[in-house]
This record gives structure tokens, C-alpha cells and sequence, in this order.
């Protein structure tokens, strides 16, 4: 079953529900290993996400953070570390009502590649990649949670739909939380498509400076 769509003026109590439902379902599709992947939504008072550390699968409607028009915490338990992605994508992209980011491995495995295009990393095979997706840009590598990664959002274009953190994962927005779910489950569908019958190109591991940076900030 699809979640409800939280739209403008959404109850933030009908959000909630609609947001737990959103990442049990992801889960259950094996689309956010371990405790990763975060999803949030605009609510009538400002933002719902979710909590840090806390697997999708174990999501709770009183679970999750709140937050208020401005971005900054209000109730609930701390937020996702990736919220400053979540803010900076809302505010690229401003008839945005739901992001949902995923650490699935196919989308992921793509983000590793070195792509033909950056605008444009995911070639599109299905007509509904196309009606879905639309081109999905890859952005520049930046440490996870970093105000860098926040500040690729900047450059998405005006009519993007959802892209790709290069090492990292996949996002993917709406204009209802079920487009957003829907989206990041086509996203990763296309990327497996792409590695079944695409040419192979070569990986991009990580440089020595990006891993002495995440050793150094993260432990």
C-alpha cells in the first residue's frame, strides 16, 4: 500500500503517520540497510523527519523529529544528521513537499561509477525512468552530513526530481510523500538496470585526502 500524501497544510499528526508508514515500506523493500537512509516532510508548522540512528523499519509516528518552519529542531528526538541536505533541497526546490534519501545499493554502486555526464548519470532506459525521474544529476562528492554536501543541492536544476551523491546514495522528491517513495523505488529499479545491461566503466574509489577527512571529522 502506497502512503498518504502529506500536501500543503498537512496535519503535522496525519504526516507522521503517513512519514512512519513511508519508511516501513522502504525498509521492507530492502532499500535502506542497517539504520541508514532518512526521509522528511513539510507539514502545516514546518518539517517532520526522521530520527537519528533509528532504522527506517522501527519508525513510530511519535518517533520522529520535528521541526519547525525555520529548520531548526522543536520536539521529538534529534533529527537525521542529513537535514541541512533535506533544507537545501526544500529550498532549491520549492513546490518540494517530501525528500526521501536512500543509501540503496544499486543507486549507490551507480554513484561510484565515473559518469558520462554529470547532468545526466542515469541513462534512461525505461519510459518510466523518463515519466518518474526525468534526468537524475550526479553531485560532487562531499563527507556525509557535511554543510558541502547541503551546498551541492545549490546547483540542482529548477525542475529536478532526484539525483545522485556521488559515493553515497540516491535522493528523491515529490510533491506528495508517495511520489517521493515512488521515485527513490524507481531510481534504485533503473540503477540495477543499468549495471544488468549498460557498458562497464570504471569505479571511482575515494582519494586519500576525502578518506583522511571522514577518518579525521567522524572518527
Amino acid at each position: 500500500m502506497t502512503a498518504a500524501a502529506p500536501g500543503p497544510g498537512t496535519d503535522p499528526a496525519d504526516a507522521a503517520a503517513a512519514l512512519s508508514a513511508a519508511g516501513r515500506r522502504l525498509a521492507a523493500l530492502g532499500l535502506s540497510p542497517g539504520s541508514s537512509g532518512n526521509l522528511s516532510v513539510r507539514t502545516a508548522t514546518g518539517f517532520l523527519a526522521t530520527p537519528t540512528g533509528t532504522p527506517l523499519a522501527a519508525l513510530t509516528p511519535e518517533g520522529l523529529s520535528v521541526l519547525g518552519a525555520d529548520g531548526r529542531p522543536s520536539s521529538g528526538p534529534p533529527p537525521t544528521k542529513e537535514v541541512p541536505l533535506h533544507l537545501a533541497v526544500y529550498a532549491r526546490l520549492p513546490h518540494v513537499r517530501a525528500v526521501v534519501h536512500l543509501h540503496s545499493r544499486h543507486a549507490v554502486a551507480v554513484a561510484c561509477l565515473d559518469p558520462r555526464d554529470p547532468a545526466d548519470a542515469l541513462p534512461p532506459l525505461t519510459p518510466y525512468a523518463v515519466l518518474r525521474l526525468g534526468r537524475v544529476p550526479l553531485l560532487p562528492y562531499a563527507p556525509p552530513g557535511s554543510a558541502r554536501l547541503a551546498e551541492g543541492a545549490a546547483g540542482l536544476p529548477p525542475g529536478a526530481r532526484a539525483f545522485l551523491l556521488a559515493h553515497h546514495g540516491q535522493v528523491a522528491t515529490g510533491t506528495r510523500l508517495d511520489e517521493a517513495v515512488d521515485a527513490a523505488v524507481e531510481l534504485e529499479e533503473s540503477a540495477a538496470l543499468q549495471l544488468l545491461v549498460g557498458e562497464r566503466r570504471p569505479a571511482r574509489p575515494l582519494t586519500v585526502e576525502q578518506c583522511a577527512e571522514l577518518t579525521t571529522d567522524m572518527g
